[in-house]
């Protein structure tokens, strides 16, 4: 690993599999993947090579997290799947967290700057802590539900702290759901849970996947799959 003063930090993995060097930008950096055969001078030189392009690239792709970011401050109000997130400075010394009536209030110091990356960060893992702990309440027993009504099986339910996927489903039909499934509304969370029970029965992409979401959907896979881009996960 080794820092850049245009890229960040470039994080070198091996993978014997690989035959090309990949470079994947995160806003951060890069995490370069080498074949068995390249070295991390033939890695470095890769990169010098299309380091305008990756540059860009990146800056493109911070501009996206920006615009997808969602600002917790004064003036904002966040509706979740069980309760609503509403801030407000007040006269104390610390950032409080309290959770009634399906109304999650954080109480700031006054003259808190709420665009601070630190305060934001600390705004949401407060948040995370209440979206987790509703998550688990209710999400493995919609599962269950969802289950039983169109006739699949599964292992378990894991929730998780992803940012990158809503959900995944695994091999041995294990079924993993974010804890931000409950910024969505209630007929997406829906949809997401049915796209992992479908890959219990069909673990790719391909044409009989998307006849078993239209099967429990009603035919409207592809316009929930549509509608759900419009929603992201915070970053």
């Amino acid at each position: 690993m080794l820092s850049d003063a245009e890229l960040g930090t470039i994080e070198f993995v091996r993978n014997e599999r690989s035959k090309h060097i990949r470079v994947r930008i995160l806003s951060s950096g890069l995490k370069v993947t080498l074949p068995p055969q390249a070295t991390h001078d033939d890695a470095l030189k890769f990169i010098n090579s299309i380091r305008a392009k990756l540059i860009q690239k990146q800056q493109k792709l911070e501009k996206g997290l920006e615009k997808r970011n969602i600002i917790i401050d004064e003036n904002s109000r966040l509706q979740t799947l069980t309760f609503v997130v509403e801030a407000k400075p007040v006269a104390r010394k610390n950032i409080y967290f309290s959770l009634k009536s399906s109304a999650l209030t954080i109480e700031f110091p006054l003259g808190t700057n709420c665009n601070d990356s630190q305060t934001q960060q600390y705004f949401w893992n407060g948040i995370s802590h209440f979206l987790r702990k509703e998550a688990k309440r209710l999400l493995p027993d919609r599962t269950k539900q969802l289950a039983q009504k169109f006739g699949f099986t599964f292992s378990t339910v894991k929730i998780q702290s992803s940012k990158s996927r809503w959900g995944s489903c695994s091999q041995s039909q294990s079924i993993n759901l974010s804890l931000y499934l409950m910024l969505l509304p209630v007929h997406l969370v829906d949809y997401v849970i049915l796209h992992e029970l479908c890959h219990t029965k069909e673990m790719n992409h391909g044409h009989n996947f998307w006849r078993w979401m239209d099967r429990v959907t009603d035919g409207k896979s592809k316009e929930m799959q549509k509608e759900l881009k419009n929603y992201h996960m915070p970053q």
